[in-house]
């Protein structure tokens, strides 16, 4: 819990970046070739936003994780040659299924506690063989005991950290192109979404893009 604190303070503050500053800044999601790579395109300006709905899906350039806890927009920004965009958390939100009020974009940290990822199975704890043999005064296996508690690894949790922080639209004044994943709390099943709207407030302007849930 500390490390997802300290990630989370982290999280909150946009960082500013050159062109040719921070070097040893580990490089994210790259922007795909063009917009319309992307499922969905719309201009702000002389700022073309586009966008993939990949439900509680993490991409990271190691692998996908999940989270049940929020749902996932990757994004990607351009624009003219060498020109520079500010980028904050606050500019996208998420309507779903028609919604009067949009979900806000998430910090990143938050979403660590709620991470999974689908290539690591916890070992069987010598606790949970020995529930499972164990029986009661009838014979029978005791169903009421309570399920074991998985600790993931300190070592897989810092990673999952680290390739979700890497993932993450980078914030602050940036050039562009740029693009990253964007989170919004919703535990809802995505089959039981009908109708999705990526909306853009910022520095570009305004803009609405249709996703496909």
């Amino acid at each position: 819990m500390v490390l997802i604190g300290a990630l989370c303070l982290c999280a909150q503050e946009p960082a500013t970046q050159s062109k040719d500053a921070r070097p040893n800044e580990a490089p994210g999601l790259p922007p795909r070739q063009a917009p319309t790579d992307y499922q969905a395109q719309t201009k702000a300006g002389e700022v073309t936003i586009a966008a993939d709905f990949v439900g509680h899906s993490v991409t990271t350039a190691e692998g996908p994780l999940s989270t049940e806890d929020y749902v996932v927009v990757e994004a990607g920004l351009y624009g003219p040659p060498e020109s520079r965009i500010q980028i904050s958390l606050d500019d996208f939100s998420l309507r779903i299924n028609g919604k009067k009020v949009p979900l806000r974009s998430q910090p990143y940290g938050l979403v660590l506690s709620s991470l999974k990822d689908p290539e690591w199975a916890p070992p069987e704890s010598a606790a949970a063989a020995k529930s499972k043999t164990s029986i009661n005064g009838s014979g029978q296996a005791d169903s009421h005991s309570p399920p074991p508690v998985v600790h993931i690894p300190i070592e897989l949790q810092r990673a999952m950290a680290q390739r979700t922080q890497k993932a993450s639209l980078p914030l602050g004044d940036r050039v562009l192109p740029q693009a990253g994943l964007i989170f919004f709390q919703y535990r809802g099943k995505t089959e039981h979404i009908n109708s999705l709207e990526l909306i853009y407030s910022g520095s570009a302007g305004k803009a609405t893009l249709t996703l496909q849930p």
